[in-house]
């Protein structure tokens, strides 16, 4: 079950775009249909010079219906996809008031998302990854299920805002793509060994500061890959500039709206709250030498030059303490079946009424039962789902599990992913306070490694395309 209950937070979280690539693109919404999908309020463009515009389908009785903006290997950004792409974003800073950079520097960073985005699906489709269309609607009836409404009403309540909902479909689409790839190019590589754990423990136990989560924004200027030595002095340049421009007293945010090369700029530069213990060594300690509102110097990273600003800090909460980490640990089993065109809610009810009754009968075991008709992974194994802390399963599954007596049946319940038969083999309590400290440790060090692994990633990957502008920017 715990790999289940894994799996199901995951797809919602492509779905949602909650990933730091993804939620790049939460924050720059994907690229719309091609140009014969686009609204069809979007105003026509003006006829495009040769091998500059496309040309409609032969049924059509217009001569171009859009022209190429920039080719980003043997795919085209067209004009009115940057067009509705810098209008979604001008709606969205402006509902959120936030203070708009200049037209160039906005369609400038609009663009550079956008071949960035373009890039990475490209590379996803190269290696093969797919996204079916029955996995696609399941991540978006989990996404109308997060939002309380039915798909039907979800769709309908988007084609009101302007959005299609094959465009919709599309997005999710290459988010979900896109977090695979992420997991395969960059999360499948991070490593941490237990000695990196041993020594960041170390350092944990020796630190005398109390815990503080820090507010922050950033300002990237980007070097190329390989960048030559006058690349980079011309980008220490301008970071130096930017640099200056806020010790005059500069918008910390207008700044990186027009300045900063990283994704985030269109938000104004802002990261949110970190635990500056999750953050590369470099930057965090930098912000320890900062108080809230103070920017960092130009700093020189592997991926160009950046400067931080520190808006807040606030205490974290107390730990728990390790006397505090004995837990009651079930080891459980059960029989899953699931809704089907073949078989509806009632019938798999009844057939596990049916199952019930037999083991409680003593007519056939549980593990028989199991195996013969339980439908996922754990039928080989007679259902066995090993052992379960609190929090492995979905509420829906623990709480009626904890209710059972040791070789108990529970009657069927219900969960997002079918019904079910569950039996609890035995208890126990463990204390499990160092494995805990060092799980934690484990995922603190991961999530350093996998920021600097993801930038540095996305970097190359951009680096790496063709990139060929057939607009003036």
């Amino acid at each position: 079950m715990r790999t289940t209950h894994t799996k199901l937070a995951a797809a919602l979280l492509c779905a949602l775009a909650t990933g730091n690539v993804l939620a790049q693109a939460a924050a720059q919404p994907q690229a719309q249909a091609p140009a014969a999908a686009a609204p069809a309020a979007a105003p026509a463009a003006p006829a495009a010079k040769a091998n500059g515009g496309f040309l409609p389908p032969a049924a059509s009785s217009a001569k171009v219906i859009d022209s190429v903006y920039v080719v980003v290997n043997d795919e085209v950004i067209t004009k009115r996809e940057v067009d509705n792409r810098v209008n979604e974003i001008t709606h969205r800073l402006q509902a959120q008031q936030a203070q708009l950079p200049a037209p160039d520097d906005l369609r400038r960073q609009v663009v550079e998302a956008m071949i960035t985005e373009r890039a990475q699906l490209q590379l996803a489709k190269e290696m093969g990854v797919r996204v079916s269309d029955t996995e696609l609607d399941r991540a978006i009836g989990r996404i109308a299920e997060n939002q309380k409404m039915s798909v039907q009403d979800m769709r309908n309540a988007m084609e009101k805002e302007g959005m299609t909902f094959p465009q919709f479909r599309e997005q999710i689409r290459n988010e979900i793509m896109m977090q695979r790839l992420i997991d395969h190019e960059v999360d499948s590589k991070i490593q941490v060994s237990e000695a990196e754990i041993d020594t960041y423990q170390a350092a944990e136990k020796a630190a005398a500061a109390e815990r503080v989560e820090m507010d922050i924004s950033q300002i990237v200027v980007r070097t190329p890959e390989n960048a030559s030595p006058e690349q980079i002095a011309a980008r220490k340049a301008r970071a130096d500039e930017v640099a200056r421009q806020l010790r005059t007293g500069a918008d910390f945010a207008k700044m990186a709206a027009t300045y900063s090369d990283s994704p985030d700029a269109l938000k104004g530069g802002v990261i949110g709250w970190r635990d500056p213990d999750r953050l590369p060594q470099l930057i965090a300690t930098e912000l320890r030498k900062l108080k809230p509102g103070q920017v960092t110097p130009v700093l020189r990273t592997n991926f160009g030059f950046l400067i931080l600003k520190l808006s807040a800090e606030r205490k974290q909460e107390a730990q728990q303490q390790a006397d505090q980490a004995v837990i009651q640990q079930t080891h459980a089993r059960h029989i899953l079946l699931k809704v089907t065109p073949t078989m509806t809610a009632d019938e798999a009810k009844k057939k596990l009424a049916d199952l019930k009754a037999k083991i409680d009968a003593k007519q056939i075991s549980f593990e028989d039962a199991a195996r013969q008709n339980s439908q996922d992974g754990s039928a080989s194994k007679g259902g066995d789902l090993g052992w379960l802390a609190p929090g492995d399963a979905l509420p829906e599954f623990e709480n009626p599990m904890n209710a059972l007596k040791v070789g108990e049946v529970s009657d069927v319940i219900q969960t997002p992913f079918g019904f079910h038969l569950i039996q609890v083999i035995e208890r126990k309590s463990e204390d499990v306070s160092k494995e805990k400290e060092r799980a934690m440790a484990r995922q603190v060090l991961t999530d350093r490694k996998r920021q600097e692994a993801l930038e540095d990633w996305s970097r190359q990957v951009r680096d790496r395309a063709y990139v060929e502008f057939r607009e003036e920017q």
